[in-house]
């Protein structure tokens, strides 16, 4: 990809403009810090302009923050991840393991704790915002100039997350697990938000600056409808409002990538909106889920091999070329969307 040279004009922790547009961003979840990473080899020969951790970076589960910085250095220490760190940018953002309990939410006790050590881990500036905001670690990054502009926002799903909506145990063992659904309903509550009204604000503002492309990064998958696991379908409201304000904005070039689940798939979703929203989810760099989930927005089959996800931009043609890939451990393509960005570009 990227000559040396050209690789630092990117500030991989800061949220300050960059001139070179990325070609190849690429991107996963799920790594156990006590296992082996040999997908990081895959991931290392790719040269790309840019890495980012979705969620669950590594399996902290503990209210012994002691513990949780050990976890973090154990993926540190890894061959692959220093290799990463050494030639590629990342940028990251946590989801419940990494921010400390397994489907946590704003209830967590040591979030403030684990908010700094996840943020040193990364190499966060000690002046970031994201150390001091009252209502999170969210953040946005913006790579390119002009018609070649990509944007990425990264919302902060736990800092704020409300109470989620569980079924009975004997449901979920006599309904859900047979069809391989997890233990949820969506939320019944009005005004129940997975972000919180300061961050709704926030990322009003963002979704309406200028960039060619819009990478929501979310730690959690988006378009699906209902899985019963975590999602945005858990909190309605929540994704209504992204969808409402996609079209108030006219806001073109959306693109949603995602994590979590432990299997990997494309998404398209189009109701009551004016162009169709396209989500790949990379899950997981470790991890594997083989009770794979309903999605009636998948295109396509799933896989449930380890995997990572790439973006890549050929930004020479007139109408820029667009490839979602995901990857397996070869760093071979496992299924693939490709468009155009007049595309996902109907607002003039």
């Amino acid at each position: 990809m990227l000559l040396a040279s050209m690789l630092m004009s990117f500030t991989a922790f800061s949220s300050s403009e960059q001139i070179t547009a990325p070609q190849k961003i690429l991107f996963g979840s799920c790594g156990h810090q006590d296992k082996a990473i040999p997908i990081f080899d895959a991931i290392n020969k790719e040269n790309a302009d840019l890495f980012i951790f979705l969620g669950d970076n590594i399996y902290g589960d503990t209210n012994d923050m002691q513990v949780l910085a050990d976890k973090y250095q154990k993926l540190g220490a890894k061959p692959g991840f220093k290799t990463l760190r050494a030639q590629t940018p990342i940028i990251a953002m946590w989801d419940d393991h990494d921010f400390g309990q397994n489907d946590a939410g704003k209830e967590y006790p040591h979030k403030q704790q684990s908010r700094q050590i996840m943020l040193d881990f990364f190499q966060e500036p000690k002046a970031s915002i994201r150390r001091t905001r009252a209502d999170g670690i969210y953040t946005s990054y913006r790579y390119g100039q002009g018609e070649q502009t990509v944007q990425v926002i990264m919302p902060d799903l736990r800092w704020n997350r409300d109470a989620l909506n569980p079924v009975s145990e004997a449901e979920y063992h006599t309904k859900r697990k047979a069809n391989n659904q997890g233990p949820y309903n969506p939320t019944e509550v009005k005004g129940a938000s997975m972000l919180g009204e300061a961050q709704w604000q926030w990322l009003e503002q963002e979704l309406k600056k200028p960039a060619a492309i819009k990478l929501i990064s979310s730690s959690l998958q988006l378009l699906p409808d209902f899985t019963g696991w975590e999602s945005w379908a858990n909190f309605p409201e929540d994704r209504a409002r992204l969808f409402t304000l996609i079209k108030k904005h006219r806001v073109n070039g959306v693109i949603i990538i995602s994590g979590d689940t432990h299997w990997g798939e494309i998404s398209k979703y189009s109701a009551n909106l004016d162009y169709p929203l396209t989500e790949m989810t990379s899950s997981g760099l470790t991890e594997k889920w083989k009770d794979v989930s309903p999605n009636k927005h998948r295109v396509g089959q799933f896989t449930h091999e380890v995997n990572y996800g790439d973006l890549s931009i050929d930004w020479q043609q007139e109408d820029p070329a667009i490839s979602l890939q995901l990857k397996g451990i070869d760093g071979k393509t496992i299924m693939q969307s490709q468009f155009s960005l007049s595309s996902i570009s109907p607002y003039k």
